[in-house]
């Protein structure tokens, strides 16, 4: 009795829950970037990390549609195949010319291992890029896990900032030159509005002393807007931009560690759906900062729903920002 009481408060409540996202959010895309013009990316290459699913998906779908050349960086290289079979068939079905390099419409799509766990596997990677790929117009550092249990990187580094600052960052430095011979040329790097409550603890970075799942993603998201921030500082004056962006609430797999009681699970999904961005909309930033004409030339900045937003003070402190990178020039090897 009291389970089937539950279950029609539970009902009600999402019921209501419906009808307020259909009067406040609408059922339609409302997509934020301007100059979405066919051709706008064509004869450009676009890196993409984690691009099989979620926001990666739905941003390389975007800049394929404006003409783009997508490399698809991703760990589970069948997921990614099948991934890029689906992103084909999507848009030749909605009217769009096959992909592929001649093309005049959308562009061609290149599937690549990567591992972010794996600082051999981020290498590998790279020197295949750079054998490979005779510029690169964007990088789009989207990949991430998300307050998994404690767990290590192949090289022994806390999971959240292994993958989400560590292996970015060294993909990024290693990179460098291709995308400054390439000028001009963008970074744009994916973090959270979570990073507020983060910080940097220089004495257990590897959280051996402690660790706290939200506490250590907030941390590698912190850490995602001091790397940009640093590194704008470091490439002024070579015509490649960095910016950084949170993409807000999304209906994504993000969340696969989180635990939802079986009771409350169908409330939760009914409250991201009403509530969470799609996909699609939640890439729109990225998409933006990645091909938008308005941001020529702007670096540094963090962005949310296509506009600049202010940070906090402890994700501006240039100290904190240019000690993490030196550490993590040691930690990846970057430097003895």
């Amino acid at each position: 009795m009291a389970v089937a009481t539950v279950a029609a408060l539970l009902a009600a409540l999402g019921g209501a829950l419906w009808l307020a996202a259909r009067r406040f959010v609408g059922p339609s895309v409302k997509r934020l970037h301007r100059g979405g013009d066919s051709g706008l990316m064509h004869g450009k290459t676009v890196l993409i990390t984690g691009a099989n699913s979620g926001l990666g998906r739905a941003t390389a779908a975007e800049l394929l549609r404006l003409g783009a050349r997508v490399i698809m960086g991703c760990r589970d290289r069948t997921r990614a195949e099948e991934a890029a079979v689906q992103l084909r068939r999507e848009i030749c079905q909605a009217g769009g010319p096959e992909l592929g390099p001649d093309s005049s419409g959308a562009g061609e799509l290149v599937v690549k291992e990567l591992d972010l766990a794996s600082l051999r596997s981020v290498r590998s990677f790279c020197q295949e890029v750079l054998q490979e790929e005779p510029r690169l117009d964007v990088l789009i550092n989207n990949a991430g896990i998300f307050q998994c249990p404690y767990m290590k990187t192949e090289d022994g580094f806390e999971m959240q900032f292994g993958v989400n600052h560590l292996g970015h960052f060294l993909l990024t430095n290693l990179l460098l030159g291709l995308l400054k011979s390439s000028a001009p040329s963008r970074i744009v790097v994916v973090t959270s509005k979570l990073y507020k409550y983060g910080d940097i603890n220089f004495e257990d970075l590897n959280s051996e002393q402690n660790y706290n799942k939200r506490f250590c993603y907030s941390r590698s998201k912190l850490a995602n807007i001091l790397f940009t921030r640093e590194l704008a500082r470091r490439l002024e004056g070579t015509n490649v931009t960095v910016n950084v962006l949170h993409p807000g609430m999304v209906r994504t797999n993000l969340g696969r560690h989180i635990h939802i009681p079986l009771l409350v699970k169908p409330l939760f999904n009914l409250v991201t759906w009403a509530f969470f961005k799609t996909p699609l909309e939640g890439a729109q930033t990225s998409i933006y900062l990645a091909s938008s004409p308005e941001v020529e030339g702007v670096s540094g900045k963090y962005f949310g729903d296509c506009k600049e937003e202010e940070l906090l003070p402890k994700a501006m402190d240039e100290s904190v920002a240019g000690k993490l990178w030196d550490v993590s020039e040691v930690m990846v090897g970057i430097l003895k």
